[in-house]
């Protein structure tokens, strides 16, 4: 899917949304992360910008404030457990290089929690341009001095919630709970502070790929969960009680599957938020006037921001993280290999040494290449018995060897020492001719 992305995107766009829904393999999360916010594209088209912005000192005024929000951050992960840890230096890194890409913005403290959760999936680099499109196309206005996007999006969350259930709408009206009480740590955290670790993966894998209509929905359903029941209202009779009650929402509500399950069946669309936004405005510029901050317009999910700005086909090639080389491991190898063709090729079966001792009944060795020794001539000749046995054995005893007739090799009988006969020769020779029949 990640080698034609351009294709997917704009043919099959329903089927990554449904992988997202189902939930982004974690191998994989980092990558999709990237392609589903554009920052993959943004980062090969300003190649180089994040290690310029990284060489640069920075705003001292910043840079005080940066630093002690560091070990707010996930304090029990191992990331950023440690101060002046890879962790925290890599977020330090990245929350600066965002003030001085966007000096008008600067800091914001709701950038560190969204800036942290991406570098637990992704390096410096690719986490810093996922927070400038988040920042951008998702939630644009929201970090800038005044928080008027904010709350401009609390009113529509509120509008909304009318919809969703009366209910909690009556109740929080009823006491004048403002949405920017509850709501301003949901939505500028992305609830990355709120929810538990895997149900805010889920949320976030639906989030960039849908845009900020999946934050909507999850506070939806969060109000609706916590207010939605007469017997929960009974619980708080008041502003007080009401605010203690969002501010502890129960776990069952926030366990992945209900939760995502409960997102999915809400009846919230991108076209409602733009419709209720447009209204909101409306009613902002009579009682308020202008905005003082005028963000770029939202970008309602991934397939929108890539038509928006095109990339190239270079642009969404996949890059290697890590770049291995082992020539060395590769030569070992083929040692090794050469090694072992080696060891087959001299390692031969041993030879089969004869047993002089063996018994009649056995199999007679195979004939081997040795040279045969030269036959010892024995100092008599000897005759055969004239009488033949009456049973003849069924194994022909062998003939001596024929001496040589040439005259050089013949020598007298006192030059040559005697033999010894072999046990086996002269138990036989001691046999009678009836014991022999047994014997054999």
């Amino acid at each position: 899917m990640l080698n034609h992305w351009d294709k997917w995107m704009i043919k099959r766009f329903n089927k990554v949304r449904l992988r997202s829904q189902k939930g982004i393999p974690p191998a994989l999360r980092g990558r999709a992360w990237l392609y589903l916010s554009g920052g993959k594209v943004k980062r090969e088209q300003n190649q180089g910008k994040f290690q310029e912005l990284d060489s640069q000192p920075g705003d001292p005024k910043w840079l005080d404030v940066i630093e002690k929000d560091l070990h707010r951050q996930f304090p029990f992960h191992e990331m950023f457990v440690s101060r002046g840890g890879h962790g925290q230096k890599d977020l330090f890194r990245v929350l600066k290089a965002y003030t001085l890409y966007r000096p008008e913005e600067g800091y914001c403290q709701a950038q560190a929690p969204i800036a942290a959760v991406l570098l637990m999936h992704m390096p410096a680099e690719d986490a810093f341009w996922g927070l400038v499109q988040i920042c951008e196309k998702y939630l644009p206005g929201y970090y800038s001095p005044g928080l008027e996007a904010i709350q401009l999006d609390g009113e529509i969350l509120f509008a909304l919630l009318r919809r969703v259930s009366p209910l909690a709408f009556r109740h929080l009206e009823k006491h004048k709970i403002d949405p920017i009480l509850y709501m301003t740590e949901w939505f500028m955290c992305a609830f990355s502070r709120t929810l538990p670790w895997a149900s805010v993966l889920r949320v976030w894998d639906m989030f960039l790929c849908d845009g900020v209509k999946i934050i909507f929905r999850v506070g939806l359903v969060l109000l609706k969960c916590m207010l939605g029941s007469r017997e929960k209202l009974k619980a708080c009779q008041g502003q007080y009680e009401t605010m203690e009650l969002l501010r502890a929402i129960e776990p069952r509500y926030m366990q992945e599957g209900f939760l995502v399950r409960e997102i999915l069946e809400v009846p919230v669309t991108a076209r409602d938020v733009e419709r209720e936004h447009h209204t909101q405005l409306k009613r902002w510029k009579k009682n308020r006037g202008e905005l003082n901050f005028k963000s770029p317009p939202r970008m309602h999910g991934a397939r929108l921001i890539m038509l928006a700005d095109p990339p190239r086909r270079q642009d969404l090639l996949q890059n290697p993280t890590i770049l291995l080389e082992m020539p060395q491991l590769k030569k070992g190898k083929e040692e090794k290999k050469s090694k072992k063709k080696k060891s087959m090729k001299k390692s031969q079966p041993p030879e089969e040494i004869p047993n002089p001792y063996a018994l009649p009944g056995d199999s007679p060795p195979p004939p081997s290449d040795l040279p045969v020794p030269p036959p010892v001539l024995s100092k008599t000749p000897q005759t055969l018995p004239d009488t033949v046995p009456d049973t003849v054995p069924e194994t022909v005893p062998e003939t001596l060897p024929q001496t040589e007739t040439d005259p050089l090799h013949q020598q007298s009988p006192t030059d040559v020492p005697p033999a010894k006969e072999s046990p086996r020769k002269q138990s036989t020779q001691s046999l009678s001719s009836t014991e022999q029949d047994t014997y054999l």
